[in-house]
């Protein structure tokens, strides 16, 4: 046998032929790498698996982290009918098939699970097509989706399903997969393959946390590495992973760096106050196809936890350019992005209202339910009346300044102050007014001078 007859055996490519990362996907629970914060013994969903105990769930996370291949995995373990729809292809008359397919299986004694991938590109109608069927348990529905499900998926259906969020996998995670792929795939373990420790090691990182992006690189490194080979020892160096990564359909595919480290950048840039960069970071984004109502969003959530009352206007003007994205898209979109992003990190900064929400939801958590006081409670009727209610109100309108000192917090927290605005932009003349209309804010400035004199 010659060289030639042994390399046949190995490249005789199935029809279509398969790419590594579908080759090597887990088939068993055992074999899934990562997600220990939902899929470790006791954790629910887990515990639901294991006691065939199916839900209509939506999987939320970055990609390559292992959305479908869980949902296949459960299909497998409850002795489920799997169906895959892709909402980026699929219609109501494909769900309405599924939907069929599901009774007739209902009439076999046999569950159906539904699987839509990128669930969140599934319009109103769309997703109102699948609640009674939801609802029923006609389907099992379980959604996977790289977008908040708040934002992206109707409430009605949310509300019928238990949503876990998926975490990027670690390193060692990444370190795993790849190397169950070169010791069990069925093209990959018939070569003698040297994975420099070099290659290895950047093979994990620039992968980003995605175990499809590592994959795909690992056989793009292994494909060139074949090319040099004269038998079937092959070296993939860590140049040859380099070349892998920096080819344009890998390494700028806007899954490869999505929630990881270019809108990480994005958004420390545009709260550090840089324009400039926060300008590049975008422009990487949008470059890679990037959503744009993604990068809008994201500009909103900003406005109100970095800039806050610093500056109001941030949140309108996010506001305004999220819904001016959602009318004229791109890519004239990117004009309205780059207004946005400009704007935002050129406001001045805080984070007061960010941290005064948590602090109030701290004291909530932590407190007994105290009851509403009776003088702001309504009063409709004259039972209510009698009982106190609304008794003592005074309205804020018939004083001078339109503002009257009461309490409107329960009797053990009234001096309680969770919003402490600072001295930057617009939140300096929020201060001074509220600091000049409340005398628990004037006694605990008192309190922080005199303890800052001692200091």
């Amino acid at each position: 046998m010659d060289l030639f007859q042994k390399e046949a055996t190995p490249w005789k490519k199935p029809a279509p032929f398969r790419p590594l990362p579908d080759r090597v996907r887990p088939q068993t629970l055992e074999e899934f790498v990562g997600q220990e914060h939902i899929l470790a013994p006791g954790k629910l969903l887990r515990e639901a698996i294991e006691h065939d105990n199916l839900m209509s769930m939506i999987f939320w996370g970055p990609p390559g982290v292992g959305k479908t291949t869980l949902a296949r995995l459960i299909a497998r373990k409850t002795k489920s009918d799997f169906v895959a729809l892709s909402a980026v292809t699929a219609g109501v008359a494909d769900v309405r098939k599924a939907i069929e397919r599901a009774k007739q299986n209902l009439r076999a004694n046999r569950r159906t699970v539904l699987f839509i991938d990128e669930i969140h590109r599934f319009n109103k109608a769309q997703q109102d097509a699948l609640l009674h069927h939801v609802e029923d348990g006609t389907v099992y529905l379980i959604g996977a989706t790289t977008e908040n499900p708040s934002f992206e998926i109707n409430s009605p259906l949310l509300s019928r399903c238990r949503v876990f969020k998926l975490e990027p996998l670690a390193p060692t995670h990444i370190e795993t997969i790849v190397t169950r792929a070169l010791e069990k795939d069925a093209v990959l373990r018939q070569f003698d393959i040297n994975l420099a420790e070099d290659a290895r090691n950047l093979l994990v990182h620039f992968s980003s946390g995605d175990a499809r992006i590592a994959l795909s690189a690992l056989e793009m490194a292994f494909q060139m590495a074949k090319e040099k080979a004269t038998d079937l020892q092959v070296t993939i160096s860590r140049e040859l992973v380099e070349q892998a990564f920096q080819s344009r359909a890998l390494f700028y595919d806007k899954k490869a760096d999505y929630h990881y480290d270019i809108i990480s950048a994005f958004i420390k840039s545009l709260r550090g106050s840089d324009p400039d960069a926060a300008l590049y970071w975008m422009a990487r984004m949008i470059d890679a196809g990037e959503d744009p109502k993604f990068i809008a969003r994201r500009m909103v959530i900003l406005a109100s936890e970095d800039v806050g009352n610093a500056d109001p206007q941030a949140l309108l003007i996010a506001t305004a350019g999220f819904q001016a994205i959602d009318v004229i898209g791109m890519p004239e979109g990117r004009i309205v992005l780059a207004q946005v992003a400009t704007y935002l990190a050129s406001a001045p900064k805080s984070n007061a209202a960010y941290l005064a929400i948590g602090k109030a939801l701290e004291d909530v958590k932590k407190s007994p339910i105290e009851p509403v006081p009776l003088h702001i409670r309504n009063a409709p009727t004259s039972l209510m009346r009698k009982m106190g209610y609304a008794e003592g109100y005074q309205y804020p309108h018939d004083f001078p300044g339109h503002f009257v000192e009461q309490s409107y917090l329960p009797e053990n927290k009234k001096n309680a102050i969770y919003y402490e605005p600072t001295e930057i932009g617009f939140e300096k003349t929020i201060k001074e007014r509220l600091t000049r209309l409340w005398k628990k804010r004037r006694l605990k400035l008192k309190r922080s001078d005199e303890e800052n004199r001692k200091t």
